[in-house]
């Protein structure tokens, strides 16, 4: 094997007396974007739970949650970081690009990890601490260790750890968890594998050539396109079940109607679509249609409450707008 074959594909790691990294590197692994929407959905756990925090300690909560699920991301991307340098869309990440080292990754996404749930335990409850480091331990351990790589079902179960932090948060603001926050879970979870899949679609021969077993490499764009289908399908009636069952009200059974249907057009537009557009449009989609539904449920229990005294949550609302 030629020293030119050895380099092609592999990254570029510093040596110790080189210092490429920088904090924008440090932050892209705590994958900003999806800790977003995380940080989002437990803001919405914990908006809607019975109960009265202290604002400073509601604010703590998520920011436990945030840290949590950045450190999450870190450790994953320092275990996929050989197959993050095979695939288009993640070589430019700074592990396989070579801007950060390996086992400083490693200890940055560790000693997050540990740090969040300390000080959720401390601060909060040790409910939520616990919940949340169920969620760091499912994601690396069982999502990214063992399932990514290993069957097509990955995400479907592995998704999972994404549907956790409205329970978190929810934990953090009552110390319990009851139906309520298990249904936004069972939302989270039943909308996941749709939204990657449509990735999926699209990023197929990325996936085929790091040898990941997603849907559309072991089953093929068709198989996929029905599973999608028939997930939407299945979260729209879900879905609606917080209206269904009076935990929250006709703004968002309106809303979640309505955003159900479009998830569901979206899906039967990817069935019919012989290319990939409908996918990218699908997989754009679902984010917003995840955003929409959890406004549209803080937004019903603002309705719902009317006048009340200031709460965690509401000074939180206050603060954030």
């Amino acid at each position: 094997m030629s020293d030119t074959t050895l380099r092609v594909g592999s990254p570029r790691h510093p040596s110790p007396f080189e210092d490429v990294s920088g904090v924008g590197d440090y932050f892209a692994l705590l994958k900003p974007r999806v800790m977003s929407l995380v940080v989002f959905t437990g803001f919405t756990g914990l908006f809607l739970a019975p109960g009265n925090l202290h604002p400073v300690l509601a604010a703590v909560a998520l920011l436990c949650i945030a840290v949590g699920a950045g450190a999450a991301g870190a450790i994953n991307m320092w275990y996929d970081r050989d197959i993050d340098a095979v695939m288009k869309r993640t070589r430019n990440r700074p592990l396989p690009a070579g801007r950060v080292d390996p086992g400083a990754a490693l200890g940055f996404g560790v000693t997050l990890g540990i740090g969040a749930v300390m000080i959720m335990g401390l601060a909060v409850n040790l409910v939520a601490a616990a919940l949340l480091a169920f969620t760091i331990g499912f994601y690396v351990f069982v999502y990214t260790m063992w399932l990514k790589r290993r069957t097509p079902q990955n995400i479907v179960i592995g998704g999972a750890a994404g549907a956790f932090p409205p329970m978190i948060g929810w934990a953090a603001m009552s110390g319990e968890v009851s139906l309520a926050p298990v249904l936004l879970f069972a939302i989270i979870f039943m909308w996941t594998p749709p939204h990657f899949w449509s990735l999926a679609l699209c990023s197929r021969d990325d996936y085929e050539k790091a040898g990941v077993p997603m849907l559309p490499v072991v089953a093929g764009a068709r198989e996929t396109k029905k599973q999608i289908l028939l997930y939407a399908i299945g979260l729209a009636p879900l879905a609606m079940a917080p209206y269904a069952l009076g935990i929250l009200g006709a703004l968002y059974g309106v809303t979640a109607f309505a955003l159900g249907a479009l998830f569901v057009l979206g899906a039967v537009c990817v069935w019919f679509d012989g290319a990939n557009g409908s996918a990218k449009r699908m997989f754009a989609f679902s984010i917003l249609y995840l955003f929409l539904l959890f406004t549209a449920m803080i937004a019903d229990r603002m309705i719902m409450d009317g006048p009340a005294p200031a709460t965690a949550a509401t000074c939180l609302v206050g603060i954030c707008v």
